[in-house]
């Protein structure tokens, strides 16, 4: 996929023109040439995107693969010659880490950074490497112009299929549907009972394989249908439509046809279909739709009027393309089967009539259970086993059933996935093959997922790069590629997903076969392995499955290497060090020193993340100024050295901490990383920014900040909370000993934060604002945490306009009651209250107008909800959790005042209910 690497070409260029760099004086000399050569791989990137959309072969051509290469070694070369120009070719640093002495090197490294810089031939030698790379460029530009559209459009003629056979295929097939009753109950009702007036469009959605066309066709031909329809007609759309193909299709089943039929044009067919079916009830399928195009062009062929009970089913693998069509929230979403529905299927499908012959019951089940649930593969396995009755064939197939699935590209469960993949995007195929990373059928967070796409380059440098990253990752869950884990207790936001097993695996092939990059694992095999050398890696060790528990014990290092190249020296091509652009951790390690100090040697590092537990800021990092993303474990207090600023294209920066208490203290240079977009460490303090000029009143700030926590409240001084006044989401962190800073309203300051959507409090006592006039009147969501605040305080926070949800944890209000004193909380969806001594809650008709979610957890001594919530007329759920038996009695009665009010009933989930004599510290 060539795509991959002329976007990671143009993601690094973009930040050479638009970051404010340490080596700004040097880009500035070669501005023209970069900008000359921005202008070209932005015209090749949008050539290569189309070019890849319509290549629907899945083999790479000549063109792409030298496009590929081209980019990849431009990309090389221009970070080697910056990377050689701003650290110097003087082997001092690398001397000092061999040999260990470490204090030394921030000295070391800030008297030759960006020493080449005023170096004329080193200038001249870079002008000289531009030229040749826009020549390069320039090259493989001709070569796309000479593309032609000849053999890339297939001739109408050839998409008009004889439609008898697969017409009357799906007319007389058998009835051989294992599981899925309700859902085939729910759809008969839907066709046959329900909604009896005008036409109705019932989508039908789930990834490839899953079973939708098998349903619909079980409902298709089913007595209480074929009774109810005058006319039934199917059309099968696939990813490769055709208007005419699919005009064709319906007529087969509700005219005569004959030769002349095929010759009309698409305007007459759509005529003579919109006849055929006028004022006759109708059930049209229109199976494997792709995209919403497709329904906008097929649907204005269907009558509306005197077509009462009408239906139109379509199958989709795209949930927009369902919720597109779907106007009466009618959609059918198919998931994987249960473990009973898996193992009836397989015996359907394995044995037919034959009697089950029980030595083969619990292999089989085996079987169909690492079938995952996904009916497609469970049917291909079965039909391998199908005409073996050996129980050793059986065993072998139980080892690793995925194999017998995915490994032949002409087995259907492999075409299917394989279709769902080549529809997307090229972006999309990219953050799509991200997954293969991480280890198989692992939840993978969506922060870390995303972020890791933002520094590899897959995404356009935008201002709002986390919204592009969300929408694709919401593409591919709406594609029924990914599978949503966990989301936010708002239902909001998606925080975990992973993909199935069979996708995964697609992945992985098209990883290998594209070859986009390599991957390869870093594992030290004993807690006093050696200082990892240039040699030692060569060459990667590969871990997988059950090994990681027996190899990984000390660290688990996944490495990512661009591919080797015949546009790079094979001195390039055999450094491994050099071609590693990205390393994961998976396995957290407590003892190992591996990677620490040899990171001077991985010169084009995009992505880091160590996971070994660390004392202090691993100096040899101040060398890696291509680093967009890291990620580092700390034990106890530290300070980032000055230096920091050397990492000028850092997005990303996080600090796990093992202890509550850590405290990471930045020097001013920190404002230096214009680039920085999350900030992310257990408490850290923030030093006012620098000013801009001696001159000016003004001072410098992150402009593209995104997310900071846990900034200590300390540093809530107005120049700091200046700095970061793009930021969307904060978290302030206490834990203050000083009662100095109880009564200096610093946090009066929040309100010059006029992009904040989202704020968490923890730890902070007696700090909060005493009016709501000092938050930010953007403000969605408030999170408050051991801020011991009393009830009565909640009467400033229910005067935020704008507030949407509450979340109020363990510790966040003090005292047993809460009476409501003003009307407030006007705009509230959300409100969570856990682990409180809340014992008694009064409202007002006034509070909460509009709140469709009450969660209650842990609340051991509240007996009631206010009834005044029975009149909330948009509450959708109340949801306890270990919370006394009598609130939930108390939820009852709000259910059913509800119903007698006329309101649909409210959702009432318990979980875990506390006894009576259940009281706090039992559950302690």
């Amino acid at each position: 996929m060539a795509h991959a690497s002329v976007a990671s070409l143009m993601r690094t260029i973009e930040s050479l023109l638009t970051s404010n760099s340490p080596m700004q004086s040097l880009i500035c000399d070669h501005r023209e040439e970069l900008c000359a050569l921005c202008e070209k791989v932005s015209s090749l990137e949008v050539f290569v995107k189309n070019f890849e959309k319509n290549n629907v072969s899945r083999q790479m051509t000549d063109f792409e693969v030298e496009v590929k290469e081209v980019a990849s070694a431009v990309e090389y070369t221009i970070q080697l010659r910056l990377t050689e120009t701003a650290l110097g070719v003087n082997k001092s640093i690398i001397e000092i880490i061999e040999r260990g002495e470490n204090k030394s090197i921030i000295g070391i490294i800030g008297s030759i950074v960006f020493q080449g810089i005023s170096n004329i031939w080193t200038r001249r030698k870079i002008r000289k490497s531009l030229q040749q790379l826009a020549n390069d460029i320039d090259h493989v530009w001709k070569e796309s112009t000479k593309i032609q559209d000849k053999g890339k459009q297939v001739s109408k003629e050839s998409l008009v299929h004889d439609f008898s056979s697969s017409t009357n295929d799906i007319l007389n097939v058998n009835n051989n549907m294992v599981g899925r009753d309700d859902q085939k109950e729910r759809l008969l009702e839907d066709l046959t009972i329900s909604y009896s007036g005008e036409l109705k469009v019932i989508p039908i959605v789930g990834m490839g394989g899953i079973g939708k066309t098998t349903l619909t066709k079980e409902v298709y031909n089913n007595k209480s249908v074929l009774r109810r329809f005058d006319v039934r007609a199917w059309a099968t759309v696939s990813q490769q439509h055709n208007r005419k193909e699919i005009l064709l299709g319906l007529l087969q089943s509700t005219i005569k046809m004959d030769d002349t039929v095929k010759t009309r044009g698409e305007a007459e067919l759509a005529d003579m279909l919109q006849k055929s079916l006028k004022r006759k009830r109708y059930l049209i399928v229109l199976d494997d739709i792709w995209s919403c195009e497709v329904w906008d062009g097929v649907k204005r062929c269907f009558p509306t009027e005197e077509n009462a009970g009408s239906r139109i089913l379509l199958t989709t693998r795209n949930n927009e393309v369902a919720c597109y069509a779907d106007t009466e929230n009618l959609s059918l979403r198919m998931n994987f089967m249960d473990q009973e529905e898996s193992w009836n299927l397989f015996k359907s499908a394995a044995f037919s009539n034959e009697t089950l012959l029980s030595k083969y019951e619990n292999i089989g089940k085996q079987i169909a259970h690492e079938c995952h649930g996904l009916p497609l593969t469970i049917v291909v396995v079965a039909g391998l086993l199908k005409s073996k009755r050996e129980i050793d064939d059986w065993e072998t197939v139980a080892k690793d059933v995925r194999s017998f699935v995915t490994n032949d590209p002409d087995k259907q469960c492999s075409r299917l996935l394989g279709l769902s993949y080549d529809h997307l995007t090229s972006d999309l195929k990219t953050c799509l093959l991200h997954f293969g990373i991480f280890p198989k059928d692992s939840d993978i967070p969506v922060k870390r997922l995303v972020r890791s796409w933002m520094a590899e380059g897959f995404l356009k440098l935008e201002n709002d790069l986390e919204g592009e990253a969300e929408k694709c990752l919401q593409e591919l869950v709406d594609r029924c590629l990914v599978l949503v884990c966990k989301k936010s207790l708002d239902g909001t936001k998606i925080r975990s997903c992973k993909v199935h097993d069979l996708i995964y695996d697609l992945c992985l092939r098209e990883i290998q076969r594209e070859n986009i990059f390599i991957m390869n694992d870093i594992v030290p095999l004993y807690p006093d392995f050696p200082y990892l050398s240039r040699q030692k890696m060569q060459p990667f060790k590969r871990v997988t499955g059950d090994k990681i528990n027996d190899y990984c014990r000390y660290g688990h290092y996944r490495a990512l290497l661009t591919p080797v190249h015949r546009q790079l020296r094979d001195h390039d091509n055999n450094d491994l060090v050099k071609r590693t652009h990205s390393i994961f951790s998976f396995h957290i390690s407590l003892l190992s020193p591996l990677l620490k100090s040899q990171l001077i040697y991985f010169k084009f590092l995009k992505v880091l993340e160590l996971r070994h537990e660390i004392y202090n800021f691993p100096l040899e990092i101040l060398s890696l100024i291509w680093l967009r993303y890291l990620s580092l474990l700390c034990l106890e207090n530290f300070g980032i050295p000055p230096e920091i600023c050397r990492l000028w294209n850092l997005q990303t920066f996080i600090v796990q901490g093992r202890g509550r208490s850590i405290l990471i203290a930045f020097p001013e240079e920190i404002w230096g990383l214009m680039q920085l977009r999350h900030l992310s460490l257990p408490q850290f303090y923030l030093p006012n920014p620098p000013r801009v000029s001696a001159d000016k009143g003004s001072h410098v700030g992150f402009s593209n900040i995104q997310t900071i926590s846990y900034l200590s409240p300390r540093c809530c001084r107005k120049k700091v909370i200046k700095g970061i006044q793009n930021v969307k989401e904060l978290g302030i962190c206490g834990y203050e000993t000083d009662l100095s800073i109880r009564d200096s309203g610093l946090l009066n300051n929040l309100v010059h934060l006029q992009q904040l959507e989202k704020l968490r409090i923890k730890h902070c006592f007696k700090l909060l604002p005493a009016s709501e006039k000092a938050f930010p009147a953007t403000l969605k969501k408030l999170k408050l945490e051991a801020t011991t605040l009393r009830w009565s305080y909640l009467d400033i926070i229910a005067k935020l306009p704008n507030l949407e949800v509450l979340k109020l944890m363990r510790g966040a209000c003090r005292g047993d009651e809460w009476h409501p004193n003003v009307r407030g909380f006007t705009r509230l969806k959300f409100l969570l209250i856990a682990d409180s001594s809340l014992k008694y809650w009064k409202a007002i008709n006034d509070n909460f107008p509009i709140l469709k979610s009450l969660v209650l957890k842990e609340c051991s001594y509240l007996k009631d909800i206010p009834i005044e919530f029975a009149e909330i007329h948009t509450l959708q759920l109340i949801e306890l959790t270990r919370c006394l038996s009598e609130l939930g009695e108390s939820a009852a009665r709000i259910q059913q005042e509800q119903e007698e009010l006329g309101n649909n009933p409210v959702d009432v989930r318990i979980s875990r209910p506390l006894r009576r004599d259940v009281r706090r510290l039992d559950i302690d």
